[in-house]
């Protein structure tokens, strides 16, 4: 029997290279085959259609956004970081970042859907936000959601670029705008 030479790892590893260059616009089989240099065939044998393959990237990217990028430590509140670290992500990969929460035909509402459960299990876990009704944290994460989107898209188009002092307060000042209009 042949063994697979092409894994779903190594497909999605080519997958991620294709999007993290170019976006999902070209995110086609034939695109990641040629990233591959192969036919699109071990693409269809591992994977039922090209958006079962963009659905399992994109989780397998937001597993390792959550395992290694939104657990990073900088101000003590969870909320806070998380948003620093969501535009700092903004700021290191540029590209990716456009793709998955930016662009049309990128991750967007997969992404939104993911973050949120992301999200209120680290709220959960911050002693600051026990008091938060699921409505509250659903309104917390659509409000910094916006705001954070908007500064990192800002930042990574060149068109601001606040210092971390200014970051922290832009994002504590929604945090506590959303919080007030709440109550």
């Amino acid at each position: 029997m042949r063994r697979k030479v092409y894994t779903k790892d190594y497909i999605l590893k080519a997958a991620y290279e294709l999007v993290e260059k170019e976006g999902f616009t070209n995110f086609t089989a034939r695109n990641v085959a040629k990233k591959m240099g192969v036919s699109t065939q071990p693409i269809y044998l591992e994977f039922e259609n090209m958006q079962d393959l963009k659905t399992t990237l994109i989780e397998d990217i937001f597993t390792e956004l959550k395992q290694s990028i939104f657990v990073q430590e900088h101000t003590g509140d969870k909320l806070v970081d998380i948003c620093i670290n969501y535009i700092d992500f903004s700021q290191k990969k540029p590209k990716l970042f456009l793709s998955l929460f930016v662009d049309e035909y990128g991750g967007g509402k997969q992404m939104y859907e993911t973050s949120y459960e992301h999200f209120k299990t680290a709220i959960r876990e911050d002693t600051s936000y026990n008091d938060l009704t699921e409505e509250d944290i659903s309104a917390l994460h659509d409000g910094t959601w916006i705001t954070i989107t908007g500064v990192a898209s800002l930042m990574t188009s060149g068109i601001l670029q606040p210092s971390r002092q200014q970051i922290i307060e832009i994002i504590q000042h929604a945090i506590e705008g959303i919080i007030m209009v709440r109550k």
